[in-house]
């Protein structure tokens, strides 16, 4: 038995050094699997866990002698590395200031993002915690505002099949099926961001994702926890921060593309492999403005539960 994704099928293989093995019992605190147990004084394997071994690779990395070896899922024994010491860590004020510090920008300077800061913020994405490993989540990288405005426009060339959707007829035919919510949803936001997206190709404006020199959309797979994407979006946003750089989410393309056969063509035409049930494009870049000051936001409510 194992949990599947587009990666793999099978569970992982548990190895154990029964010389190395003290008893401790902290792999078998951790493996919220039920995979491993202690028999007569040492870790042994247990013939009925809940999924199989899903490669979280917490009981190898807990044990002090080395006793555990995982591999299969894409990870083995030279997956570990040691952590950084606990003076390496930012404190709580020095995160905040990142956060703090921290604006959408869609006004970038004509200045390409460099590949050691590319790489940089990739390596940060990929430590995001996932639903369950191996990580489903794919990243497709645009590189140069040029690719960057060719895709935004041709999302624009895209949405005018859809132009419907938007059309006072259409609205009127779906309110009573979809809700409230949704008619303020299309009226409100939907058909302006149409109307702007394509008023601005036409006159030369890219409104989609604002020529950003670093394009990064990413999407999971029919398989993937839905927060997966946008937990990796959000590692790789706060990264590019710390590296100098300007950022903004753009969540507005992601659920266009996902469902229909044009759709299905338009991803085979961009290289994007599944239809995700969440997704997230990220624009990077060198701001081209500064900001003097921060604004404060809020919750719709915090409640507490007693």
């Amino acid at each position: 038995m194992a949990i599947p994704t587009t990666r793999v099928n099978e569970p992982a293989d548990i190895q154990i050094n029964t010389s190395l093995c003290s008893g401790c019992g902290l792999c078998v605190e951790v493996c919220k699997d039920f995979s491993l147990v202690i028999k007569n004084g040492k870790v042994s394997i247990n013939e009925n866990p809940v999924f199989g071994c899903i490669a979280c690779g917490h009981c190898m990395a807990i044990c002090p002698n080395g006793a555990i070896k995982i591999s299969g899922r894409t990870l083995d024994e030279t997956s570990l590395f040691e952590i950084p010491s606990k003076k390496e860590m930012p404190d709580y004020k020095q995160i905040m200031a990142l956060f703090q510090w921290r604006r959408s920008i869609r006004e970038f300077l004509d200045k390409d993002v460099e590949d050691e800061k590319l790489q940089k913020i990739l390596n940060a994405a990929v430590t995001a915690p996932m639903g369950l490993p191996p990580s489903d989540v794919r990243v497709l990288v645009f590189r140069g505002k040029e690719k960057s405005k060719a895709f935004a426009f041709d999302f624009v060339d895209y949405l005018q099949s859809f132009k419907y959707l938007t059309s006072n007829w259409f609205l009127s035919l779906m309110k009573p099926f979809w809700g409230k919510e949704n008619d303020e949803l299309f009226k409100g936001f939907v058909r302006p961001m149409m109307n702007i997206y394509t008023k601005g190709k036409a006159e030369g404006n890219n409104y989609v994702n604002y020529d950003a020199p670093l394009l990064l959309y990413f999407y999971g797979s029919p398989y993937s926890d839905p927060a997966d994407p946008l937990i990796a979006a959000t590692y790789s946003m706060i990264a590019a921060e710390s590296l100098g750089l300007g950022s903004c989410m753009l969540g507005a393309v992601h659920p266009l593309i996902q469902n229909g056969n044009k759709a299905a063509k338009f991803r085979e035409k961009w290289g994007i492999k599944y239809k995700s049930r969440e997704g997230l494009f990220l624009a990077i870049g060198y701001s081209k403005v500064k900001y003097k000051a921060g604004i404060s936001r809020s919750f719709a409510s915090i409640d507490y539960v007693s």
